[in-house]
């Protein structure tokens, strides 16, 4: 396995911000509306954002300066004269509308206009939010820190949530805001971008209440199965407690077992219950997995 090490002091900002861009990725978008001291409305999307906390609910998002000229944005110059901001969510319904609104329009025009997008009054602060958004939040700004003065340095918007707004059709019968249903999209590097339809999401059970036995604590030839991937160790050893004697006795007894244990070569019968494990893994009996994976160690030799 070779890498490539790299000091970002020895890129140019553009050679630096592509990789960043490329690797640090989806990002979530802000669609920031800002208005100025003169009441003219500013509409553009960033993608160097994200939530930070929730109580108090507050998000980050950074408008860099330019890197071809090294202006800053309208955005930046908006929040400095009204701090105040409205986050709106952008889904895949909106997608094209929000990619228009992030020309570089002079100072001063409205990109609501120019995207076609609904202007919707907010409750508590001056920028209107997205009609269209499946999600908008109203912030009071409570900090910009600008991290540098050249084309691509950051201007961080510590934006505090004072009201959100949910178009209704996206909320279960519950009342819950599912992330499935709301067809979100992400910038990627380049002119890319990605969708999160349900077809591209996937669980993970959290190890938040019981901790699990870790990687460490699996079989030795587990470890370092040429079958398995990581993925596979690591749900592996999101478990809570090795299987008992009395569930390795049990799995013994499956019919898919008891194929794999007429197999004469211990390197074939190894691999043929790494297999069967990685397949049950996908079916997600890690119990059952995990409970073959050490039936196939002890019946080695």
């Amino acid at each position: 396995m070779t890498t490539k090490t790299i000091d970002p002091k020895e890129l140019s900002q553009r050679e630096c911000y592509q990789i960043l861009s490329a690797a640090v990725a989806p990002r979530p978008i802000c669609f920031a509306s800002t208005i100025d001291k003169a009441g003219k409305v500013n509409l553009s999307p960033y993608s160097f954002f994200n939530v930070f906390s929730s109580n108090p609910p507050v998000m980050v998002f950074s408008p860099n300066r330019s890197g071809r000229n090294n202006t800053t944005k309208n955005t930046h110059d908006n929040i400095l004269e009204v701090p105040e901001v409205t986050i709106n969510i952008v889904n895949h319904a909106i997608v094209e509308q929000m990619s228009l609104a992030s020309t570089a329009y002079a100072k001063g025009v409205d990109e609501f206009v120019k995207s076609g997008l609904t202007p919707v009054a907010s409750n508590k602060v001056k920028p209107p939010r997205v009609g269209e958004a499946p999600v908008a939040f109203e912030c009071k700004v409570n900090q910009v820190i600008e991290l540098g003065d050249g084309p691509g340095a950051g201007n961080l918007v510590i934006a505090e949530v004072v009201k959100i707004h949910i178009q209704e059709k996206y909320l279960d019968e519950a009342g819950k805001l599912p992330t499935e249903g709301l067809d979100l999209v992400a910038r990627m590097g380049g002119s890319y971008y990605c969708r999160a339809i349900p077809e591209a999401l996937f669980e993970i059970p959290k190890p938040l209440r019981e901790k699990g036995i870790g990687v460490d604590q699996l079989p030795e030839s587990v470890r370092n199965s040429a079958v398995l991937t990581g993925n596979n160790l690591g749900r592996l050893g999101n478990l809570k407690a090795l299987p008992s004697p009395t569930d390795i006795t049990a799995i013994a007894q499956h019919k898919e077992v008891q194929k794999l244990a007429t197999i004469p070569s211990e390197r074939e019968r190894q691999q043929g219950a790494h297999q069967l494990a990685q397949v049950w893994l996908e079916q997600g009996e890690v119990e059952a997995a995990l409970s073959l994976l050490i039936w196939v160690e002890g019946s080695q030799g």
